[in-house]
């Protein structure tokens, strides 16, 4: 019988025959934990007896989701994280760096065929680079800091085909939001996801990361796409340290859960309706409702291509003076971009607050956080009650396009109208 994508990376890091349900011990590429959960993992670390690191190159902090300290106790926890990766030798990203998942795919020292580990839970992200990345919690990440090692549970895997070619103003976050919705949050749970298809093939890297980082929407271990020119050229331009690309591919008689296929040439842009991600409807159901707060960022959509969908739509356009609309882009390598193109200028003239690059609203840490019985409308991954730091608040969840439409009209619009 042969192998998924998932059973092929954890056999060669495990050393043996991987198959799903098998638990095996593998020895992981990379390792690394941002500022909500690296303090919980330095507390396992000690209480563990853990000297040093496995290797200081394959370990990172970040520090993004409460980037600047919005107070003291914060602030001491951010003091930890520096003196421990002082100490130990690796690599902190500190407050101006961004959001981990971008940082990481800007600087990642593992390519593709790697085995990745972040106390996060949407480390799926990397699978668009054909790494098998896990989301893992605090305790498991300190003990890989420690080995370099970590059991899994090898996952089963679903296969899905997207086929078909995106009308104009339909996006990479339009595809995985229907997904979500057809699937449910729990449609996946612990299972790895191998996406293929025209769709797939035609998305750029940075759709790809889209997708790949919200299948943990729907309860699912990773997502994972193959290895193309796109993938090598990204590596190319970013990741030029890591070691020689070692694509993964599945075999033909590899042994799925399911496989499912859908042909999305007629989709229409999607939204999320609170307090779930996996209620998914088209626009055309929602549009019209008033909302108080647009927000565009996040590790799902903060990146250089979302700022610039964003832009063009508002050129020659302001934000409606009742929305707020606030503007994180995810790293700081994207905020000069952004800035040396323009795209900052743009959305600054037409309204908008950007802030640092950080999580920021998202997490509902320290900025952006609405009102009693407001109405937001984010590109985030996630609107449960309270995301976004008001329990109280109703988020609304779409593509960048969809966000920025409906900063300049005041109301849940499609895109496709101002374009």
């Amino acid at each position: 019988m042969g192998k998924t994508i998932a059973e092929k990376i954890l056999g060669s890091h495990s050393g043996k025959e991987a198959q799903a349900g098998e638990i095996v011990v593998a020895q992981v590429d990379f390792a690394f934990a941002q500022d909500g959960t690296a303090p919980l993992a330095i507390e396992s670390f000690r209480k563990m007896g853990g000297k040093e690191v496995f290797h200081r190159d394959k370990v990172a902090f970040v520090i993004d989701h409460n980037s600047p300290s919005s107070k003291p106790g914060v602030s001491s926890l951010h003091r930890l994280m520096r003196e421990f990766s002082r100490e130990k030798g690796f690599p902190l990203y500190d407050i101006t760096e961004g959001i981990c998942h971008q940082v990481m795919v800007e600087r990642l020292p593992v390519s593709a065929g790697g085995l990745l580990v972040g106390a996060d839970s949407h480390t799926s992200t990397y699978g668009a680079l054909n790494c098998l990345s896990i989301g893992v919690g605090s305790t498991d990440l300190a003990a890989s800091l420690i080995s370099g090692r970590l059991w899994f549970k090898v996952p089963e895997t679903l296969k899905v085909i997207l086929n078909g070619k995106l009308s104009p103003g339909v996006y990479s976050k339009d595809v995985i939001l229907y997904l979500i919705g057809q699937l449910g949050a729990e449609g996946a749970n612990y299972k790895s996801i191998e996406f293929e298809g025209s769709i797939v093939d035609n998305l750029s890297m940075e759709a790809r990361f889209t997708i790949c980082n919200m299948v943990a929407e729907m309860g699912a271990e990773s997502g994972i796409m193959n290895v193309d020119e796109k993938t090598l050229e990204w590596m190319r331009k970013y990741n030029p340290s890591a070691s020689h690309p070692q694509p993964v591919r599945a075999d033909d008689d590899a042994n799925y859960e399911n496989i499912l296929e859908y042909d999305l040439s007629s989709l229409e842009p999607q939204v999320a309706k609170p307090h779930r991600v996996d209620n998914v409807v088209p626009v055309s159901e929602v549009a019209g409702l008033r909302i108080d707060q647009a927000f565009l960022g996040t590790c799902t959509n903060g990146r250089l291509e979302d700022l610039r969908i964003a832009a063009r739509l508002l050129e020659g356009r302001e934000v409606h003076p009742e929305v707020r609309f606030i503007v994180v882009p995810a790293s700081r390598q994207v905020s000069l971009e952004a800035m040396k193109e323009g795209v900052i200028g743009l959305l600054i003239r037409a309204g908008a607050a950007v802030l640092n690059p950080g999580c920021g609203p998202c997490v509902g840490t320290h900025a952006g956080v609405p009102a009693d019985g407001e109405v937001v409308l984010s590109t985030a991954n996630r609107n449960f009650k309270g995301r976004m730091g008001n329990p109280n608040a109703s988020i609304y969840l779409a593509s960048p396009t969809t966000v920025a439409a409906s900063a300049v009209k005041g109301e849940i619009t499609d895109g496709r109208e101002l374009q």
